[in-house]
């Protein structure tokens, strides 16, 4: 049998405030003509399907439209939930959809119920571990400590026991796990929500060492931490962490001796991201950046001093610049002093607006900008005088 592994869509997000949802639309539309061309039997997506728990209508009916193009296809589809879902709205209806071929598993009461797929010489049993947050599910997989390593080695415990029994049965069995949690090993990027604080949210690898493949999500990086523990990735970047990321998914073959090959699909970048850095005249007139022109861009400045009207200008060559910062190199050192040190040594008015207009900034008042001030000082004092 061939499987696919694919994680984190995230419908819904934004990049900055710009709209995903046909870019999502347009890389679904590659996982699903991958599934068909490449006669996948089962497509796993392992959690954040959404981006937030209750999703815009628009990214509902976008899931709607993925999961039914996918099932024309014949593929059986499993989902998780992941730590952006809401279980009880992923959920929703499972128990019917599992007669349509769409197998959801949202709640811990459900990972003792493995999809079985027939592979005529071999059946694979998928065991579908939802997100599970510690405080939610502690007493309920009857552990004392809340953290993600206790309810995942809990969880995992109690799968292996159901999978020794249906192995007992006869028939070769090909396990696969998927989880939406953060191994050990794996490398994460900005645009992924903390589970916890302080590392407690890290998995030892070694809890799936009994299944023949492991599906992981969560990280938007894809990734093998081992080589039967692999994590897809978000099919988009979701961050500029991720600019140098190859986005895919896996395919996996079975067989009655087990994983039988592993290949992986590259998904196409339907807009690029672009990391730029230097001065502002260097970058408006490079050449070799001409491909950052249709990019998402992060713009970072280097100009000794922040030049006025900064992203205006940047974005007349790269308009869908979407974050600026400044980080001025060269020029002269300026002894760093607080706002209040400023203030202190002032000697003038026309001094108290120039240090709070460079203090603001980085940058002093140009000579007009100065005319403009002492202008409004000179008429505020005129006011003064005539009352």
């Amino acid at each position: 049998m061939r499987l696919l592994h694919t994680s984190d869509w995230h419908l819904g997000r934004t990049f900055h405030g710009a709209s995903l949802l046909e870019t999502q639309r347009n890389v679904l539309q590659e996982i699903i003509d991958i599934t068909r061309e490449r006669q996948v039997d089962a497509v796993l997506v392992a959690g954040d399907i959404y981006d937030r728990a209750l999703p815009h209508v628009d990214a509902v009916r976008l899931c709607n439209w993925a999961l039914g193009e996918l099932r024309k296809t014949g593929a059986t589809l499993i989902l998780t939930s992941g730590n952006h879902d809401s279980a009880s709205r992923l959920g929703f209806a499972s128990a019917l959809l599992d007669s349509a071929g769409v197998h959801i598993f949202a709640e811990p009461a459900r990972m003792l119920e493995p999809v079985l797929l027939d592979g005529g010489d071999h059946q694979v049993a998928v065991y579908g571990i939802p997100y599970l947050e510690p405080r939610m599910v502690m007493d309920e997989l009857q552990v004392d400590r809340a953290s993600h390593e206790a309810v995942a080695g809990a969880a995992l415990t109690r799968i292996e026991g159901h999978l020794a029994g249906l192995r007992q049965q006869g028939s070769p069995v090909v396990s696969v796990a998927m989880a939406h949690l953060f191994a050990a090993g794996g490398q994460g990027s900005d645009s992924e929500r903390e589970l916890s604080t302080g590392n407690l949210d890290v998995v030892p690898a070694h809890l799936f060492e009994n299944f023949d493949y492991t599906a992981l999500g969560h990280l938007h990086g894809r990734q093998r931490i081992t080589e039967h523990i692999r994590y897809s990735g978000s099919p988009l970047a979701y961050s500029f962490s991720e600019v140098n990321q190859r986005k895919g998914v896996w395919l996996i073959d079975t067989g009655a001796e087990g994983i039988t090959g592993y290949q992986e699909a590259i998904l196409s970048v339907p807009k690029k991201l672009a990391v730029l850095r230097g001065d502002l005249a260097d970058l408006l007139a490079d050449e070799s950046l001409e491909y950052a022109q249709d990019a998402w861009c992060q713009v970072t400045l280097t100009d000794p001093e922040r030049p006025a009207d900064a992203m205006s200008k940047v974005r007349t060559r790269f308009p869908d610049t979407v974050v600026l910062a400044f980080d001025p190199q060269g020029g002269k050192v300026k002894e760093k002093s607080s706002y209040s040190e400023r203030m202190a040594k002032a000697t003038s008015t026309a001094q108290v607006c120039s240090d709070f207009i460079e203090h603001v900034r980085d940058r002093h008042p140009d000579e007009l900008e100065r005319e403009l001030l002492d202008s409004v000082i000179r008429s505020t004092r005129e006011a003064q005088v005539s009352k």
